[in-house]
């Protein structure tokens, strides 16, 4: 079927535009209704798994049905290092250029674009190394909760993007991203689904 990209619910740093990348911030209200209305959209699910990080298992674990999820390291979060809790408007425009023309380009104490595309891309194939396996078995979809930033470094490995695409995509709290496989390899299926959800505000 395919590999479905589920960026968890919204946290406080999230409504407060912070960078959040390895704190281990908890959903906020509004994000645990988006957790909720998110699951519905799921299909057949086969096998789920989950950043480590507290609001990714939060998430997965207000779906409705599927199996118990795997926690899988692969989708953890950029880490931000000594930028982490930072307001994204408090960053130096000439860092964010920086980034965008060097996809090496670390963030202080943390980790680069780069790195992240590495580990991401490396799960991902395994996802879809073998045909009826993993996320290209008939029965059902292989579901992954994770963060913006990994989930970027996805849809760049299926599109054959460079690793800077990520700052030209806009990825909401509690939204969907399919990525299936052709005949000529991963194909992206749909990016930035969102269900609608009692609570207002994102």
């Amino acid at each position: 079927m395919s590999l479905v990209l589920v960026r968890h619910g919204r946290t406080r740093w999230n409504r407060e535009r912070r960078l959040v990348g390895r704190s281990d911030v908890a959903l906020d209200e509004v994000g645990r209704d988006q957790a909720r209305c998110v699951g519905e959209l799921l299909g057949d699910v086969v096998e789920l798994r989950t950043s480590p990080l507290r609001r990714a298992r939060e998430t997965a674990e207000l779906f409705s049905a599927g199996p118990a999820p795997i926690v899988d390291e692969s989708f953890i979060e950029l880490d931000y290092g000594e930028a982490e809790g930072r307001r994204i408007d408090e960053v130096e425009a000439s860092f964010w250029a920086a980034v965008r023309d060097d996809a090496t380009q670390r963030w202080p104490g943390g980790e680069s674009l780069a790195d992240v595309q590495a580990r991401v891309a490396s799960a991902c194939e395994a996802l879809f190394a073998d045909d009826g396996s993993g996320a290209r078995r008939e029965d059902g979809d292989v579901v992954v909760v994770s963060h913006v930033s990994p989930i970027k470094a996805a849809v760049a490995w299926a599109i054959g993007a460079p690793a800077t695409v990520a700052l030209h995509l806009r990825l909401d709290n509690a939204s969907l991203t399919r990525i299936g496989w052709g005949p000529a390899g991963p194909v992206l299926l749909g990016f930035n689904l969102v269900a609608a959800t009692p609570s207002s505000g994102r």
